[in-house]
């Protein structure tokens, strides 16, 4: 559930949305949610210091808390 909405979000956002590639690592606690995008994208994903990411991250925690679960978003480059 959270891969696809991280992968939504963030193609929306991208200018090269077929290079956006999300890898979920589950983990006992919690779930790390690996985002890579287009070197060029990775500005309008974190976006003004860093606006745009804390958004994703806090939309990926409401969902993951929903399910009773805790999620984090790592944004590789």
């Amino acid at each position: 559930m959270e891969k696809e909405l991280v992968e939504f979000l963030v193609k929306s956002l991208v200018d090269k949305p077929e290079e956006v590639n999300v890898n979920v690592v589950e983990g006992e606690k919690s779930t790390v949610i690996e985002l890579r995008v287009a070197e060029s994208d990775i500005g309008k994903v974190i976006g003004k210091q860093g606006r745009i990411a804390k958004a994703i991250r806090t939309i990926l925690s409401a969902s993951a808390t929903k399910d009773g679960k805790r999620a984090v978003l790592e944004i590789l480059d």
